[in-house]
């Protein structure tokens, strides 16, 4: 056996080692956070407030009643048909819709299958415990109309969303609708568009707006010596009504 006196002196390396295998090691310097700059401070403050925005997007469906506040016990085509006949020559905005399409839906009873109102879906989009009904409509020019409804608290049916563009796909998540649509003018993108509640205006607001690249950028063409590119030109797509060029020489 050891003399007691001996022990520390033997223990101290093993301490050591197991102090450096544990240790902390520098990642290096932190980059300084650099914070907003505000441009052009000196604008003078707006001296009128601006229109809330989506405080005239809410309207009490006329005429239709929600038994027990349960949205699913409500027909999506006579809340759209009693829209219609509330506003017979609205054609634009919130409350617009073409003549073919309102007479399509006025006649979903007769010819179900002509009907452009897609399968309603519901969901509980304001948070109170209650689910809200969701309507998309199918109209000319590959438009698609979206809407949403909430059940009130003396049994009447509230719009709180009207919006009509061309949907790619409309997603829900968690409490919000995510609608993604066609951008104009930019091949290869898309918009999307986040839809969530506002209980300070009371409706459905676009909570956040973006375009989204959908399709891969072109691979980068490297440089010739003689200032050319090495990748040929670029495919060209022609469309159904233009004929593709014949080869010279052929016979007409």
């Amino acid at each position: 056996m050891l003399p007691l006196a001996a022990v520390p002196f033997l223990l101290l390396p093993l301490a050591a080692g197991c102090g450096d295998a544990g240790g902390l090691k520098s990642a290096g310097a932190t980059p300084t956070a650099v914070g907003p700059v505000r441009l052009w401070p000196d604008l003078p403050p707006v001296t009128a407030p601006p229109h809330d925005y989506g405080e005239n997007d809410t309207e009490t469906v006329p005429g239709i009643e929600v038994p027990g506040g349960d949205v699913h016990r409500v027909d999506p085509v006579k809340v759209l048909r009693a829209e219609f006949d509330a506003n017979p020559d609205t054609y634009t905005g919130a409350d617009g819709m073409y003549e073919e399409t309102v007479e399509r839906i006025r006649a979903c009873a007769a010819a179900p299958g002509d009907c452009p109102v897609l399968k309603p879906y519901y969901r509980d989009l304001t948070g109170d415990g209650k689910d809200e009904l969701i309507v998309g409509v199918r109209l000319p020019e590959q438009l698609v109309a979206v809407r949403c409804y909430m059940p009130g608290p003396d049994g009447e049916l509230t719009r709180v969303m009207s919006t009509v563009d061309q949907i790619v796909s409309v997603e829900l998540a968690g409490r919000d609708l995510i609608l993604r649509s066609v951008s104009a003018g930019i091949p290869g993108y898309e918009y999307r568009t986040v839809w969530s509640w506002d209980g300070q205006q009371g409706t459905m607001l676009p909570a956040r707006d973006e375009i989204v690249r959908v399709k891969p950028s072109p691979p980068a063409q490297a440089p010739r010596p003689d200032g050319g590119s090495t990748s040929g030109p670029d495919p060209v797509s022609l469309s159904a009504d233009e004929p593709e060029a014949e080869p010279q020489g052929s016979a007409r």
